[in-house]
């Protein structure tokens, strides 16, 4: 421990050197002297002009702008197919651009008969930031400056999120580098609008940890009306306060969100009901989109002429391996000895929806990963996860290229190798999920309560006792959180 902090309030308390308590990161600190040793005092960077978030904010620009210059082909040579998935610079943002009517200044929700397969925040975000592209018409130079509008605004939810990981636990702000420069983000940030979603629900944890469950709502219910996912976040809350007979929290974050989500989509809802409620047609009546594991099972099941999964089917199983997930997350969240951590839970519910669901965009990724960051921030098994997600990533677009477009073979890859390549980004996923299992059941390798500390991230949860579980109580009180 090296310095102290401001922790929202409460009494400063040390900031947690990552040389010291990541295993590769201790291990790679060698070549530069080894730890921050016992005496060291880097608080002088916090008191100074470099303080952590200053740097991971410098550190998420630079990834920003890499992220950006991996598109660079076609922000040259134009957005087409299939070069953009051999060049490996595809983003629905140019194509949505030309194909959703937002060329010709169509407005979702607001222009008669127009439809658009996403929620409210999102589609307005699609419509508006195209009244900011100068010209007419659908050229490739207004599809640029399209992407580079979007592009620059999901830079800033980026960095905004960074910052709100960072200050989510004050005494280990470096936690966050994780997503500041994950290759993940750098690779996928700029395909839709997630990280809009991601800063919402980064948001709404922080207000969490500061103890505000009002703005928490309200920002997790602004996140669900961008996309689906944070409003999973609910479900934990509710699971922490079976546990723990602590309801204000989490009745006031749920009520503030229902209340936010309802004030954005109740316009829509009246103005323009079919196109409010296309996303959810548009959502139960897609096949199995790329990527998923019905998906990859369609692949295999057309080579092999098996039975393949429809739209129907594939809706059917999602629901049910969901649910049963949750249920099992339910079980964890009441059986273990010690109670889970807020973001433990959070990171189990989403990745089990990303991994049950029928579409596993590329994208997704960013949804995970600053709740990896807070949830299980060791290097060794994020850098393994994002190698896993480099694979994914270039398997996808070659198979793209070539089953979207009949591509030159040279540049294609056969099926089998891309379902491969799917289920093992799937694969390391659930290895990861596991490992936050084990940190739930044996807290000693859990690297946030190895630092000392118990929920972060779960406002009045933060070492609150138990009053439900499904064990039987470690102490006569049915206190567990004493444990190391």
């Amino acid at each position: 421990m090296d310095s102290t902090a401001d922790d929202g309030g409460r009494a400063p308390r040390a900031v947690m050197s990552p040389s010291r308590n990541d295993p590769l990161v201790r291990t790679l600190s060698e070549v530069a002297g080894g730890p921050v040793g016992s005496h060291a005092a880097p608080g002088i960077i916090r008191r100074g002009m470099w303080t952590p978030e200053l740097i991971l904010l410098l550190l998420a620009a630079a990834a920003a702008i890499v992220g950006v210059l991996i598109k660079g082909y076609c922000r040259v040579n134009g957005w087409s197919s299939p070069t953009e998935f051999y060049a490996t610079c595809y983003s629905d943002f140019p194509t949505l651009f030309k194909e959703r009517g937002f060329a010709d200044d169509v407005l979702p929700l607001f222009a008669p008969g127009s439809r658009f397969e996403y929620p409210v925040i999102t589609s307005l975000i699609a419509g508006v930031t195209a009244l900011l592209v100068p010209g007419h018409g659908a050229s490739d130079a207004r599809a640029t400056a399209y992407f580079d509008v979007n592009a620059a605004l999901a830079a800033l939810m980026w960095m905004i999120a960074v910052v709100a990981t960072a200050r989510s636990n004050p005494r280990r702000p470096w936690d966050a580098a994780l997503f500041a420069i994950a290759p993940g983000v750098i690779l996928a940030g700029f395909i839709n609008w997630d990280l809009w979603a991601v800063a919402f629900l980064s948001l709404g944890i922080l207000a969490l940890s500061r103890g505000r469950p009002v703005l928490a709502g309200i920002a997790i219910g602004l996140g669900t009306a961008t996309k689906f996912y944070p409003v999973l976040v609910l479900g934990v809350l509710v699971l922490l306060a079976i546990r723990t007979g602590r309801w204000r929290q989490t009745l006031l974050a749920v009520g503030s969100a229902a209340a936010a989500w309802i004030v954005v989509d109740l316009p829509a809802m009246i103005g323009d009901p079919r196109g409010w409620s296309f996303f959810f047609e548009y959502s139960a009546s897609r096949e199995p989109g790329f990527s998923s594991a019905y998906y990859a099972w369609n692949v295999v099941a057309d080579r092999l002429h098996w039975v393949k999964i429809s739209a129907p089917g594939a809706n059917t199983l999602f629901l049910t391996g969901f649910g049963l997930c949750c249920l099992g997350i339910a079980f964890i969240a009441l059986h273990a000895p010690r109670r889970p951590r807020l973001a433990q839970l959070a990171f189990l519910v989403v990745a089990a929806f990303t991994l049950t669901g029928k579409v596993y965009s590329p994208q997704y990724v960013v949804w995970l990963i600053p709740l990896l960051a807070l949830a299980r921030p060791r290097w060794r098994d994020f850098l393994v996860w994002m190698a896993a997600e480099a694979l994914h990533w270039t398997a996808v677009w070659m198979y793209l290229g070539f089953t979207t477009s009949n591509g030159p073979v040279q540049n294609n890859i056969d099926s089998p190798y891309y379902a491969t390549a799917v289920l093992v980004h799937m694969a390391v996923l659930a290895y990861l999920c596991v490992h936050v299992i084990a940190d739930i059941y044996g807290p000693s390798t859990d690297p946030i309560r190895r630092s000392g500390l118990d929920d972060p991230q779960g406002g009045e949860f933060d070492g609150a006792p138990d009053v439900v579980t499904l064990q039987r109580p470690l102490r006569a009180d049915g206190d567990a959180s004493h444990l190391p």
